[in-house]
């Protein structure tokens, strides 16, 4: 097996690397790899900043390491390879009466990766994040020597795993448990929400088992905040619904394509589609879950200088007023893309560097210009003074200083990690950037 230069960038492409990479197929052939040459594992690179890169050093790409390797028809345990994607996981077993307890917003995110991001979906409100559901996992760690790491035998390095952005050691596998399915067919009730406190009242009153929220991050004086609620539950398995033809974005788009006056446009048309008293349907659970994985590429609607988004949670004491600064600010800039989710989060995170909180966490996209680094620091000091906290697996500009605020069991963090990894092996960009360890390779 070679090392290949590449140059390499995140979901976003806006932070770049270039640096030599190599693509393992075996773990012994990774193993091989490691007696004479280290770096941090990536996976599918769907992080959207710089958790994937390690410029001017080496990587490990991890998504040929993609096998199923035993699955318990019976109590739904599930061991696979690190490089295999949660959305294979789900098409293979949802058929199977099984699919994981949390998936993200895309099923292209690797078994590693949502580890390593302890990823978070439509129901953490009940069901709590990726980690809680991770029996083991089977760790390469920095001098060469696999170790099992569980919650109960080794707590502290399992949670500096789960979260810890790759910085413990090269997941080799884990053993998940998944929780059992009616149906792939979801049923879906669609709600409009006039504004802010009516979106708000409505998240908080749903009992659904899945529940997310587009917000128009483009509304402005009485209907700030206005959206749809998507409430969802699983059907049973008598009922039918088409999955959606997949599409691609061939290249990227120009630059207008993003403008103010397109984005409100579409944003109004998008908010009128469900009727004002609401609407019922069935959805294939694919569409439902990962609703933008149709569009290949669909990354390059944003221009050849990508894109930002700014993640936050809030707790709920300030939730309200945070976020209603936050989308006024958005609106007035003029930056954001139809793209922007809000949902009620619970308390559960399984890492030191997990991000839930209990309250209501907002994504809004935001094409790379000029004026977008200063508004996404206006965000940062509002979610500081909220009390909440940004998702890494989203961030390239927040300070170091900030993430040090808003992310209490840091120290921990970084004592377990500096002691698995002494010298640094697994530093990446983001780490760097965010002296989350204070230390030098």
């Amino acid at each position: 097996m070679r090392w290949k230069t590449a140059e390499y960038t995140g979901w976003g492409r806006v932070l770049k690397a270039t640096g030599d990479m190599a693509r393992p197929e075996r773990v012994s052939a990774l193993k091989s790899l490691w007696a004479d040459s280290k770096g941090p594992a990536i996976g599918n690179r769907r992080s959207y900043g710089d958790v994937c890169l390690n410029d001017k050093g080496r990587a490990i790409d991890m998504t040929r390491l993609n096998r199923m390797v035993a699955f318990d028809p019976l109590t739904g345990i599930l061991e696979a390879e690190a490089g295999i994607t949660l959305g294979e996981i789900t098409q293979v077993f949802a058929t199977k009466g099984w699919i994981p307890h949390v998936v993200p917003g895309t099923g292209f995110v690797t078994l590693g990766g949502a580890i390593a991001n302890d990823v978070h979906g439509k129901n953490h409100h009940g069901a709590g994040s990726f980690g809680q559901y991770v029996n083991r996992i089977n760790l390469l760690g920095a001098n060469g020597k696999t170790r099992i790491v569980t919650p109960g035998d080794t707590p502290d390095l399992f949670k500096a795993t789960i979260g810890g952005l790759g910085q413990t050691g090269v997941i080799l596998s884990a053993e998940i448990q998944l929780k059992p399915c009616a149906s792939a067919i979801m049923d879906v009730r669609e709600n409009r929400a006039e504004g802010l406190d009516e979106f708000l009242a409505m998240l908080d009153r749903s009992t659904a088992t899945y529940c997310v929220g587009w917000i128009d991050a483009t509304a402005k004086g009485s209907t700030l905040g206005r959206g749809i609620l998507e409430e969802a539950e699983i059907r049973d398995h008598t009922v039918q619904a088409k999955l959606s033809r997949a599409k691609s974005v061939p290249r990227d788009a120009p630059s207008f394509a993003m403008s103010a006056p397109l984005v409100r446009l579409f944003n109004a048309l998008y908010y009128r589609r469900v009727p004002q008293d609401g609407r019922r349907l069935d959805r294939p659970m694919q569409d439902f879950f990962f609703p933008l994985d149709r569009i290949h590429n669909v990354n390059r609607l944003y221009g050849k200088n990508g894109f930002h988004q700014f993640q936050c949670v809030l707790p709920d004491a300030t939730a309200r007023e945070g976020l209603a600064e936050m989308l006024r600010a958005i609106s007035k800039a003029g930056l954001a893309s139809p793209l922007a989710v809000i949902k009620k989060m619970g308390p559960g995170r399984a890492g030191f560097m997990s991000f839930p909180m209990q309250g209501y966490t907002l994504a809004v996209d935001f094409q790379n210009r000029p004026r977008a680094a200063g508004l996404i620091a206006d965000l940062e000091e509002i979610t500081l003074k909220s009390g909440g906290r940004i998702y890494l697996a989203k961030d390239a500009l927040t300070r170091a200083d900030s993430i040090a605020e808003m992310y209490d069991e840091l120290p921990d963090f970084t004592r377990v990690v500096n002691a698995a990894d002494p010298k640094g092996v697994f530093l990446t960009d983001m780490v760097r950037r965010l002296k989350l360890r204070k230390i030098k390779p």
